[in-house]
C-alpha cells in the first residue's frame, strides 16, 4: 500500500454496526441478524464509512440495555472513540425503553458519536439529526433532574419520619435499614465522659484509634441523643439514643470553649 493510499484509508471515518434479534422476532418478522447486518454494512459503505466492527446480540430482549453483552461492548468502545458513528436497523433494535434510549443517545452526543437508524431515517450526522440530539439531551437532563428531585424528596420524607439517611455513626449499626445500638455505644459514652472530665481531643483520639477530627465529629453528632438531620433540618429519630441530652449539651459547651 502506498503512503497516499494509507493516509486516505486512515481518513475514512469508522462505523460500528449494531444488530439484535430475539428468537421470536426472527421467526415472526424476519429480522435476522444476517439481513440487518448486510443492509447496515451497505448503507454505511455508501455513506463513506469503513466498518470498525459488527456488534451482535442474538436472542436478547430490548427491555434492558445492561444485560446485552454486545451493547455493553459497543458503548464501552464508543466512549473510547474507536469509531465515529453507530448504525442500527431500527430504534427498537437498539432499545425499546424510551428512558434508556434518551440517556444513551445523550452519552453518544457527549462522546461525539453519531447515531443512524436505517428504517427510522434518523441520522444525527445531518443538521436535522443534530437538532434531534439537542432535543434528546434536553430530555435526558430533565430525566436526571426528576430523578434527583425524587431522591431528595424521598430522603427528606424519610428524615421527617425519623429514619436515618446516611451511614450509621460509630456506636450504631444498620439492620434492615434501621439504626441499632452496637457494642461500641459504651465507647461513645466513655469518649463524652472523658472529654467532659478534661481529657484533650488528642488524648482521646489516641486512646480510641480515631483522628482528632473524627473525635470532634463524634462529640457533635446529635444522632446519639435520638435525632436525625437532613438538609439542615433536625427531627426526632425512631432509633434508640445512646446518651441523655444533659451529657451531650455539656460536651457541646466545652467544645465551643
Amino acid at each position: 500500500m502506498t503512503l497516499s493510499a494509507q493516509n486516505s484509508s486512515e481518513n475514512i471515518p469508522k462505523a460500528a454496526v449494531y444488530v439484535r434479534v430475539s428468537t421470536d422476532e426472527q421467526v415472526q418478522h424476519g429480522f435476522s441478524l444476517a439481513a440487518q447486518e448486510e443492509s447496515l454494512k451497505n448503507y454505511a459503505l455508501i455513506h463513506g464509512y469503513s466498518i470498525h466492527k459488527v456488534y451482535r446480540d442474538e436472542g436478547k430482549s430490548a427491555k434492558d440495555i445492561k444485560h446485552r453483552p454486545a451493547m455493553q461492548e459497543l458503548l464501552s468502545d464508543a466512549e473510547k472513540k474507536m469509531f465515529s458513528a453507530i448504525f442500527t436497523y431500527k430504534l427498537d433494535r437498539f432499545s425499546r425503553s424510551l428512558k434508556d434510549l434518551i440517556l444513551t443517545m445523550d452519552k453518544l452526543k457527549e462522546w461525539g458519536v453519531d447515531f443512524i437508524s436505517l428504517q427510522d431515517r434518523i441520522d444525527t450526522a445531518s443538521a436535522s439529526g443534530k437538532l434531534m440530539f439537542h432535543i434528546i439531551s434536553a430530555f435526558a437532563e430533565f430525566e436526571r433532574n426528576i430523578i434527583g428531585e425524587r431522591t431528595t424528596f424521598g430522603m427528606a420524607r424519610k428524615n421527617k419520619e425519623g429514619g436515618t439517611v446516611t451511614k450509621p455513626p460509630f456506636g450504631y449499626q444498620m439492620v434492615d435499614k434501621r439504626l441499632i445500638v452496637s457494642e461500641d455505644a459504651k465507647k461513645v459514652v466513655e469518649m463524652y465522659t472523658r472529654f467532659l472530665e478534661g481529657a484533650s481531643l488528642n488524648k482521646i483520639a489516641k486512646e480510641y484509634g480515631f483522628s482528632v477530627n473524627g473525635i470532634k465529629k463524634i462529640l457533635q453528632n446529635r444522632t446519639y441523643v435520638g435525632e436525625v438531620k437532613f438538609a439542615g433540618e433536625r427531627n426526632n429519630g425512631v432509633h434508640e439514643p445512646i446518651m441523655d441530652k444533659e451529657l451531650f449539651e455539656a460536651v457541646q459547651e466545652r467544645v465551643k470553649r
